[in-house]
């Protein structure tokens, strides 16, 4: 892989992001923020599953106020997202998060962003500037290509930032379109060394938003760029923490849990390889330590596969062989596949 892009550091909350640290996996409570006991209890799901930061969207004054409530009761960093009214992240800033998302195509006059940026600073509160290409500066130039535009309208916020010597900046780029998203990143990576939050919006489903991300965010980070990551989803949050820490395993850059090698089937299969394989991955799903398990189903790339993983079991027609760090530990009937793999991997 490329050399990683080392930006400058900074905490959010406990979390350090950017400077070489690892990359941080984010999400967004998707309950209603005013809702103090729903949001929070979304905020401990998230928690659960391995998100390091989570953010709130703040519609209004009456969600501004919960702020303060979830934040005492959060055990996550909590990031206010605002949109049009900089009053709300004053009143965010008040509440005691610890960062702010702000998208300078709907905040608007600078202004209003100089009163916000103040008092982030005076309270050492991290800011992101949260650029989407759906929601540009009207004042934009239509004459330049997306990602130039993105990158333009970031550029400019960071450069009024940094001329109220506040230097706590984290940047976004983010787009539906991989290629727009790639393109912007690329361009501002280069520009400024603050940390980069990297994401694909608005992707979509599971079964689409998945591949789009893994696509998208994959790529940036094969290339060096990037230090937190959030999946957008259209699906319960922690779907989106599970994708990410599935993309950061892909790239062999963090370890989360364990990492199923699975055989796709052909008509040299002699067992229900696919349902053992769904069966497995069941019940290494709340795993939390990084185990390599392989459930292959023929002779062709099975011995092989299931000795390279931590454990692993090689099917054949009624019989399967276990391994366990290489080492053939077990000859198993196909009745008894599912509970004797498992039980090697409670050893491991």
């Amino acid at each position: 892989m490329p050399e990683r892009r080392i930006s400058k550091s900074m905490q959010i909350g406990e979390v350090t992001v950017g400077g070489g640290a690892p990359i941080v996996v984010q999400s967004m409570t998707k309950t209603d923020t005013r809702d103090v006991k729903a949001t929070v209890a979304q905020i401990n799901a998230l928690a659960d599953c391995g998100c390091e930061i989570a953010r709130l969207a703040v519609p209004d004054a009456e969600a501004a106020e919960a702020l303060a409530a979830i934040k005492r009761k959060s055990p996550l960093p909590v990031v206010a997202d605002i949109h049009f009214d900089y009053r709300l992240a004053l009143a965010a800033i008040k509440a005691g998060v610890d960062g702010l998302r702000l998208n300078p195509g709907n905040i608007g006059e600078p202004e209003k962003i100089k009163k916000v940026v103040l008092a982030a600073k005076e309270r050492g509160v991290p800011i992101r500037i949260g650029v989407n290409a759906g929601s540009l500066p009207k004042k934009a130039d239509k004459k330049l290509s997306v990602p130039d535009r993105m990158v333009n309208a970031a550029l400019e916020q960071v450069k009024l930032l940094e001329s109220l010597d506040f230097d706590l900046i984290k940047v976004s780029l983010k787009a539906f379109d991989v290629p727009t998203t790639i393109a912007a990143y690329k361009k501002i990576a280069k520009k400024m060394p603050y940390p980069l939050h990297i994401g694909i919006t608005e992707a979509g489903t599971p079964r689409t938003g998945v591949i789009r991300s893994a696509v998208g965010i994959g790529t940036l980070l094969y290339m060096g760029i990037g230090d937190t990551i959030r999946v957008s989803l259209t699906a319960d949050p922690c779907e989106e923490v599970i994708a990410a820490y599935e993309i950061l395993k892909s790239l062999n850059l963090r370890q989360r849990g364990a990492v199923l090698v699975s055989c796709p089937t052909c008509g040299r299969t002699e067992a229900d390889i696919v349902t053992l394989a769904g069966q497995v991955a069941e019940r290494l799903a709340g795993m939390t330590k990084p185990v390599k398990v392989a459930v292959m189903g023929c002779v062709v790339n099975g011995p092989g596969e299931a000795k390279d993983a931590d454990v692993g079991i090689a099917c054949g027609k009624g019989r399967g062989v276990i391994f366990r760090k290489g080492e053939q530990v077990a000859v198993v009937e196909e009745a008894d596949f599912l509970e004797a793999l498992m039980r090697e991997v409670e050893k491991v």
